[in-house]
């Protein structure tokens, strides 16, 4: 990982990797130039110039962690997953659960031989990982990220087509591994509909409801994610406070929405020019947090912004942003999203999954993924722990609060801070309800 510089009242020119944020402080300019390379996509190139003295790249020590390392594989395969699914819908919110699906998939790679095993590896980006480890450390990803204080409900599960044979070697480790057996679907559509809309509503403790309408036709191998998260804040709003405002849609329309405020907000923050976007990291309870990324201008195109989101590239925004005062205000959110993924998944390079794989460590029938299914819900609303914001003696240099409005169109990534697993990300052109 390439050590962070942090340069004061100067402008330094960086090469194509780079990304500058900057922060206005009374002090004067403090510029912070940070990597945004990913070490499995071709989204940035490496800067010739990271490599230490040594001539070896340093790693972040926060990426020795196996499970760390894990989390960042399967979150980078969650940014490919939103920038696909964004690509097919520009015009429409996006909001995804990316964890829940690679989940599904990392446990199907359990069953896949040996050529279809490395096609889902790639997407996933175990490339660089000891693959002995894998499904244990995933074991202890999942173990970290169900702990009841992160107010996260993720389920993923496996269903296979009518009276399928499955092999009890595949069956015993998906549930050591992952801790949920695949069901086999019996037949009785409107039992195994209401079997399947049960246990989704059960995991997720009764917020992601009527997962499936209706058992679709065809169904070979149907690969299901939902997730459900209501965010704690460390500091709550002032319910007093949130009033109708307007929202810019785009440069010509608006609508009325609660907007929530926070004259005396305490947050981290950055601008970076090269995106043209305002950087806001708030925390939540349970060790999480959400980064907004907020466009300068009133704009629904935010492929410049979702090009650069990787694992790596948040984690270094996250070490550089600043604790600043801010005036803030950002709407009240209480979103669902229902999703078909079977298109969006083909389009990632696992066509092979849905044509011709190797599935033969789960049964000795030719089976294939047919199905890709999945809803979650996400509530963002005053709720909070602490009442008042605590003063901050970096912060309090400030000689003016900046201001930080979410008003108009933005994007949003909420991750664990303990291993940086992407939980949920979003892209919010229109914040009333999906």
């Amino acid at each position: 990982m390439q050590p962070v510089h942090v340069l004061e009242g100067s402008d330094p020119r960086p090469g194509p990797a780079m990304r500058i944020l900057v922060v206005l402080l009374c002090l004067g300019l403090l510029v912070f130039s940070c990597r945004s390379q990913d070490s499995g996509t071709s989204t940035n190139q490496q800067d010739p110039e990271a490599d230490t003295e040594g001539g070896v790249e340093e790693e972040d020590p926060f990426y020795k962690s196996p499970v760390n390392k894990l989390a960042a594989a399967v979150s980078n395969f969650g940014y490919d997953l939103y920038r696909q699914q964004s690509s097919q819908t520009p015009s429409a919110n996006v909001l995804l659960s990316p964890f829940s699906i690679a989940t599904a998939l990392s446990g199907l790679s359990l069953g896949a031989g040996e050529r279809t095993e490395d096609i889902i590896s790639r997407a996933l980006f175990y490339d660089l990982l000891n693959k002995a480890e894998i499904h244990s450390n995933y074991k202890e990803l999942l173990a970290g990220i169900a702990a009841p204080t992160k107010g996260l409900k993720t389920v993923s599960r496996l269903i296979m087509e009518r009276r399928l044979r499955m092999k009890i070697g595949f069956v015993n480790e998906l549930e050591k591994s992952y801790g949920v057996r695949p069901r086999v679907l019996s037949g009785n559509a409107r039992a195994d509909l209401q079997e399947i809309n049960n246990w989704v509503q059960q995991r997720t403790g009764g917020k992601v409801t009527r997962f499936l309408g209706e058992i679709p036709d065809g169904i070979s191998i149907f690969l299901l994610g939902a997730a459900y998260f209501k965010g704690q804040w460390v500091t709550r709003f002032d319910n007093k406070l949130t009033k109708l405002h307007d929202f810019h849609l785009d440069e010509e329309r608006t609508v009325r929405v609660p907007m929530m405020s926070a004259p005396q907000a305490i947050l981290k923050y950055g601008f970076d020019s090269e995106l043209n976007c305002k950087i806001a990291q708030l925390p939540l309870t349970g060790g999480i947090s959400i980064m907004f990324f907020l466009p300068q201008s009133v704009t629904q195109n935010m492929t410049l912004i979702e090009e650069s989101l990787t694992s790596e590239f948040v984690h270094d925004i996250d070490k550089q942003l600043k604790t600043v005062h801010a005036v803030l205000s950002m709407p009240r959110l209480k979103l669902t999203a229902e999703t078909g993924l079977t298109g969006t998944l083909q389009e990632m390079r696992l066509q092979a999954l849905f044509s011709t794989p190797d599935f033969s460590k789960i049964a000795a029938k030719a089976i294939k993924l047919s199905h890709v299914q999945h809803k979650v819900a996400l509530e963002l609303g005053e709720d909070g722990v602490s009442s008042v914001f605590t003063p901050d003696t970096e912060a309090a240099r400030l000689n003016f609060p900046i201001d930080y409005h979410l008003d108009k169109p933005f994007l949003f990534v909420l991750r664990d801070n303990e291993t940086g697993t992407l939980l949920f990300i979003g892209k919010i052109l229109d914040p009333r309800s999906t």
